[in-house]
């Protein structure tokens, strides 16, 4: 069962629920209210008629017990009949005397049989009043039996009773009316509702078409079209397309990673193909017959030495870049930026004694780790002697919440559409190719600064010389 049908389902039934609460509540208020409007009749008629009873059928004559009578064919008293003229046509009238015989019927209507129960007749000789209902002449009739006084004694027991039908028909008539107007409105609230929540739950019918065709094309770049409030199915579709934007950019940074790994593979193959290649040429001709003189010998042994420490090398670095790409944890520690700077200046300075290396640095610390900075440091300082013939200044000053190392040189600089791939591995220039080293100097130092929570740039202008900027966070306590 779809959700659509279940929320129309769902809402018919509580307004169906609804109706029938209010439709019972109505017809027990109406039932109620017309009853007790029957009682209140019937009593002010049994009031206003009992004096008139008794005015007209008790027998005044003195000395003589008190007993109803028929009345005088023209009796004189004329206020008595006219109270029973006023009579509702209906309405039936009848007195009893306290053994249950019928003593006094107004009009001597023989049709006049209203049942008198013996438990009404027995309250009414106990002074009581009685309301019961019985059927009379195919009706049912609501009967109020109350006693009769005689001089301060109950002797008699007076029944007024008048039918039920309208009542009884108004009611069956309001019950019919609500009942088919209840379903009618249900009916037409289903389709309102149908339609209604059609059009409510038309995003999410857009968000499983979106999602399909995702599923299907492996396109992330699709969106969920939404104008509506932002309401719950607003956020929905909102927070659909945050995440198909954070899938897109996982999906391009994999296929980045995917294509940058296929691509460092390759690099790798390639880098290794040439030692390898020259180590076993080198054992070929070690091994001929009759065997090279014993200079050729030598040198052989000398170039395979040279070639296996570049395969060393290249392994080590390789090995780094990988620690550095599995997000190796590095210290988080306060680090003196000074004595490292020196030593590594130091360092770079044995590597070409003639070179001038000018320091100029505050004493700062910053949060990372030690040895991935000495390491940074080198491969600036080593990069800059490779690519220059000047001097080269280092400099560390704080930058807000960063401390900022640069490197400046002065040599030939890089053209800018260069310069956007040196971070990549295995990239080197042509001017560049002749100088010792794999194009991975660089690619691990970003990998490292980005370890420690910190940023790399490369700023260059031909002729004008190159500037390394290492953006490491500063140490608070």
């Amino acid at each position: 069962m779809s959700i659509r049908l279940r929320f129309t389902l769902l809402y018919n039934a509580i307004l169906a629920l609804t109706l029938a609460v209010f439709g019972l509540s109505l017809y027990f208020v109406q039932a109620s209210t017309t009853y007790q409007a029957l009682q209140r009749d019937l009593e002010r008629s049994s009031e206003r008629l009992e004096d008139a009873v008794l005015r007209v059928y008790l027998n005044p004559n003195p000395g003589m017990p008190a007993s109803l009578s028929a009345p005088p064919d023209k009796p004189e008293n004329d206020s008595g009949e006219q109270v029973f003229r006023e009579l509702p046509e209906r309405e039936v009238l009848r007195v009893f005397d306290t053994g249950g015989m019928l003593v006094a019927s107004p009009f001597n209507r023989s049709g006049d049989d209203v049942p008198l129960s013996s438990t009404g007749l027995a309250a009414a000789g106990l002074g009581k009043t009685v309301w019961e209902t019985g059927e009379y002449q195919g009706q049912t009739m609501l009967i109020f039996t109350r006693p009769l006084l005689v001089d301060g004694e109950i002797r008699y027991a007076l029944q007024v009773a008048r039918p039920m039908t309208e009542r009884n028909r108004s009611l069956q008539f309001l019950a019919s009316t609500f009942g088919a107007a209840s379903l009618l409105t249900i009916l037409v609230a289903f389709g309102i509702g149908w339609f209604l929540s059609g059009i409510t739950l038309q995003p999410i019918h857009r968000l499983t078409q979106t999602a399909q065709t995702i599923g299907e094309e492996r396109d992330f770049t699709r969106r969920v079209s939404y104008t509506g409030p932002q309401d719950e199915v607003g956020r929905l579709a909102t927070t659909f397309n945050a995440m198909l934007a954070r899938l897109q950019d996982a999906y391009q940074q994999v296929e980045r990673s995917l294509e940058m790994q296929r691509d460092f593979v390759a690099d790798v193959s390639h880098e290794l193909r040439t030692p390898l290649t020259t180590l076993r040429g080198n054992l070929g001709l070690l091994r001929r017959e009759p065997s090279i003189p014993a200079e050729e010998q030598a040198d052989i042994l000398a170039d395979m030495t040279d070639e296996s420490d570049r395969l060393i090398r290249l392994v080590n670095e390789l090995l780094v870049l990988a620690r550095a790409d599995a997000e190796r944890s590095l210290a988080r520690e306060a680090v003196d930026i000074l004595p490292v700077l020196e030593e590594t200046c130091r360092q770079a300075r044995a590597l070409d004694p003639g070179r001038e290396i000018r320091l100029t640095a505050e004493n700062l610390s910053v949060l990372g780790d030690r040895d991935a900075l000495k390491q940074v440091s080198l491969i600036a300082l080593d990069n800059a002697l490779k690519h220059s013939s000047g001097p080269i200044t280092v400099t560390a000053q704080p930058s807000g919440s960063q401390v900022e190392i640069r490197v400046q040189d002065f040599g030939p600089g890089i053209p800018p559409e260069r310069l956007e791939r040196i971070f990549d591995r295995f990239y080197r220039g042509e001017e560049s190719l002749a100088l010792p080293g794999f194009g991975l100097g660089l690619p691990i130092a970003k990998a490292l600064v980005e370890g420690m929570d910190g940023k790399i740039r490369m700023e260059s202008e031909v002729m004008q010389g190159s500037l390394l900027i290492l953006s490491i966070p500063v140490y608070r306590e």
